[in-house]
């Protein structure tokens, strides 16, 4: 690796305009810079990324922001699966990711101030809270931005097709014959919340089947134990349901294990389809039923789309809904004679 003073020589540029050059200075030509910052990455003298930064004015950074004020983030397999989709898209196209702390939170600084310091070329927000005060602020700027797993007008999003999904669980358990079929919901904060019980609603009423009072059950923020204390609801009616569509796979678990310690067998008594598909669904007794989110298009989707942002310089506002489909395994079966 060579010196600066090399640089120089090589260039026939003084070290002063050398040194302008390479920190991207106004007053040195573009033309200038150019023969400058290639000839540094041919000789060594600056790693290959920041020359490539110099002469892009790109810095081949994206910024990750999750949305954890409802305690939803990295921790959740749906979205862990997301983000390594992400990555692996964005890696391809020569991009590095740099994680928002969440204790941004507690300092002086917005997500949208720490990610203009670092200077990122685009921001993806794994998001399912639209009130969430800094989602919005960077879906206001000027950045370009994908947003993942909520819906907005205000710019490029990239979600499941929830609605679908709720369908297809409803149609599913209605095809074996189940007429009582309750829902463990997500929040309805949520976007994927709302649109599962919309989806689940509209299901029903198309199959002529009326949903009783508390069978609609709020179950929180798609955790286990949120899941468990729903579905103890729903077993204390006085009229129990034969099949449970739950907003989620870790929701569902906690409901198999409610109707498990009920002393009720899955799916004799109770049959239950989740939502996600996560790994865990396979390997659970009994294996889950699910609606499979395809959390590697996604990845993909939303990498593709920030991508083509940050080379056109130019933000846009596309809506790209994919597909689910239904993993049938063995907690789904006959309504019980």
């Amino acid at each position: 690796m060579g010196t600066i003073y090399d640089l120089a020589k090589i260039t026939g540029f003084s070290i002063t305009t050398v040194s302008k050059a390479l920190n991207n200075y106004s007053d040195v030509s573009e033309k200038t810079k150019a023969k400058i910052v290639q000839a540094a990455a041919d000789m060594g003298y600056l790693p290959n990324a920041h020359a490539q930064s110099l002469s892009t004015k790109r810095s081949w950074t994206i910024g990750v922001m999750f949305s954890e004020a409802n305690g939803v983030g990295m921790m959740h397999p749906f979205f862990n699966a997301i983000i390594e989709s992400f990555r692996k898209a964005t890696e391809q196209q020569g991009y590095d990711l740099i994680f928002a702390s969440r204790n941004l939170r507690n300092r002086d600084m917005s997500y949208l101030e720490h990610f203009k310091h670092r200077a990122v070329d685009g921001i993806v927000v794994i998001c399912s809270d639209q009130m969430d005060q800094h989602v919005q602020e960077l879906i206001q700027s000027t950045i370009p931005i994908v947003v993942v797993d909520m819906d907005s007008a205000d710019c490029s999003v990239v979600y499941s097709d929830n609605l679908a999904g709720g369908a297809l669980a409803v149609n599913h358990l209605h095809e074996l014959g189940h007429e009582l079929i309750a829902h463990i919901a997500g929040d309805t904060t949520t976007d994927a919340g709302r649109a599962r019980i919309e989806g689940y609603q509209q299901a029903m009423e198309r199959s002529g089947l009326p949903i009783p009072d508390g069978y609609l059950v709020n179950g929180g923020f798609f955790s286990g134990e949120e899941g468990n204390q729903a579905m103890q609801k729903l077993l204390a009616l006085p009229k129990r349901p034969t099949a449970v569509f739950v907003a989620g796979d870790q929701m569902a678990i906690g409901a198999i294990e409610a109707i498990q310690e009920a002393g009720l067998q899955i799916p004799e008594d109770i049959s239950v389809v989740g939502y996600d598909d996560i790994e865990l669904a396979k390997y659970i007794t009994p294996k889950l039923t699910t609606v499979r989110q395809d959390t590697e298009t996604i990845g993909q989707h939303a990498a593709s789309v920030l991508i083509e942002q940050i080379v056109n310089k130019k933000r846009v506002t596309t809506r790209d809904v994919i597909p689910v489909n239904l993993m049938v395994r063995q907690s789904t079966g006959p309504v019980p004679e």
